[in-house]
């Protein structure tokens, strides 16, 4: 009997420009906590990462400036658009995690929220330092040659 395929996690918000402003050290998949209209927002696909980051308050830890608009149909049930959310991590990871950011240059940036195979939102969080300016334009230099280098292999053969 063939093995099944995992089905493809549905993603409901992506932070493409944290991949250019950070190196990602490490990545960790959390739990998010949500409500229900933000839930059904989320699942529009109408949310965002620019300029969210997570930190700890309180002992746990949190997402910051995260955008997901309200749910036109649960007017009754309006929800603050950038409210702090919380994240859902082991006390082992949390421990690591606040260790990890309390270097310096180190942050926590959401790289992306999904739905996992059984409907549960997960973010996708990964321990980033920031890039220089000169590291950027290096990696631009090198994506620019790879292309360069596939088109010439792919016409000269």
């Amino acid at each position: 009997m063939a093995k099944k395929k995992a089905p493809p996690r549905k993603i409901a918000a992506q932070n493409r420009k944290a991949r250019h402003d950070y190196t990602i050290e490490d990545n960790l998949e959390t739990g998010l906590v949500l409500t229900g209209p933000e839930v059904k927002s989320l699942r529009e696909g109408k949310g965002s990462l620019v300029d969210a980051w997570a930190g700890e308050r309180d002992g746990e830890l949190w997402m910051f400036n995260c955008y997901i608009p309200k749910y036109a149909p649960a007017k009754n049930f309006p929800h603050e658009e950038r409210r702090p959310r919380k994240l859902l991590v082991h006390k082992r990871e949390f421990d690591r995690l606040i260790g990890a950011i309390q270097r310096e240059g180190v942050t926590l940036v959401p790289l992306s929220i999904y739905f996992n195979d059984r409907g549960i939102a997960k973010v996708d969080l990964g321990v980033a330092t920031g890039k220089k300016k000169y590291d950027k334009r290096q990696a631009e230099k090198q994506r620019d040659w790879d292309r360069q280098k596939a088109r010439l292999l792919r016409d000269h053969g």
